[in-house]
């Protein structure tokens, strides 16, 4: 069996070699960053484990042999899931590794900007000691609302600390059953003091949050972005905070890493900005990397995989 991880941004791949190889596969890593390295590479493997590296349609219809395609991550937006699908096969990623990790960097966002920590701080180096008058106003977190775009499992654990806080939770999340707190998309919006983005990055979603939806915020409320820098209009997000149409944001992602120098979130004001690493902690890292290896070893080995997100969730398996 030949496993390829395309490629690999999180250092040594000392736990993927050593799963992979228990089961007698041949690991060869690469650093692909093109549709045609992927192929190149990945034609005749067995599966594949993915990082940042395009699997497209293109290069699906050219995996001759792969039967599992494993993503470090959550998010699978850079495979096309459909097509493999429609070739026979597995995509799967690690949904489970940093829940944690995000929460805590959402709230730790925040409580930052509501609490203007950045702002405080500045003022304070800068000789400036202006303690009630640091900016917009700011109330009790006991007497907001948070609404949390997408109801997943960072989701549910954000809403664990912001009620522990004292806010009161709505969510927005068309795939999940009705609960008492799930509302339309269009009233969390008008209701929440603080907006937070936790749904993954579809087709569908793609700009989910842009100009109108911005609009329909209050002028007093708080954009948090931790899942994917695409589902909102970045350039409509600064011009909102430019205006005064926003208190403020923070973001972790963002549509293209790093932001060019020139983007306008750059210059934008009341907004908080860090370098996509709400996923990392020390503990976190050996689980990515041991959950996206251990998907293609149960794949291969048994036929199945737990953590298949295309449908594909069982075929014979290369070992008996």
């Amino acid at each position: 069996m030949k496993v390829v991880i395309t490629d690999c941004a999180l250092g040594p791949i000392t736990i993927e070699k050593r799963l992979l190889e228990e089961i007698g596969a041949r690991v060869v890593q690469g650093d692909c960053h093109t549709e045609a390295e992927v192929v190149r590479l990945g034609r005749d493997a067995d599966a594949l484990i993915v990082h940042w590296a395009p699997v497209t349609a293109a290069v699906i219809a050219n995996l001759d042999r792969c039967r599992v395609v494993s993503r470090y991550g959550i998010g699978v937006d850079t495979i096309d899931i459909s097509a493999a699908a429609a070739h026979g096969i597995a995509v799967a990623n690690v949904p489970d590794y940093c829940v944690e990790e995000v929460a805590t960097h959402t709230l730790a966002l925040l409580l930052a900007v509501h609490r203007q920590v950045v702002v405080g701080d500045r003022s304070v180096r800068g000789g400036d000691w202006r303690r009630p008058t640091l900016g917009t106003p700011m109330a009790r977190l006991s007497q907001m609302t948070i609404g949390l775009v997408g109801w997943g499992r960072i989701a549910r654990r954000v809403a664990v600390g912001a009620r522990a806080l004292g806010m009161r939770v709505l969510a927005y999340d068309p795939y999940q059953a009705a609960e008492a707190h799930l509302v339309p998309l269009p009233q969390l919006l008008a209701e929440a003091d603080i907006v937070s983005l936790h749904c993954p990055l579809t087709t569908q979603n793609s700009g989910l949050i842009g100009e109108p939806e911005l609009r329909r915020m209050k002028p007093t409320a708080i954009l948090i972005n931790t899942a994917r820098g695409e589902l909102m209009d970045e350039a409509a997000l600064a011009s909102a905070l430019k205006a005064g149409r926003l208190a403020g944001a923070a973001l972790d992602v963002y549509s293209v890493e790093p932001p060019p120098p020139a983007h306008p979130l750059l210059e934008a004001p009341n907004l908080l900005l860090t370098p996509h690493l709400a996923w990392y902690s020390d503990a976190a890292l050996p689980d990515l990397q041991r959950g996206a290896a251990q998907n293609v070893v149960d794949y291969l080995m048994t036929g199945q995989c737990g953590n298949t997100v295309n449908g594909v969730t069982s075929r014979p398996p290369v070992a008996s």
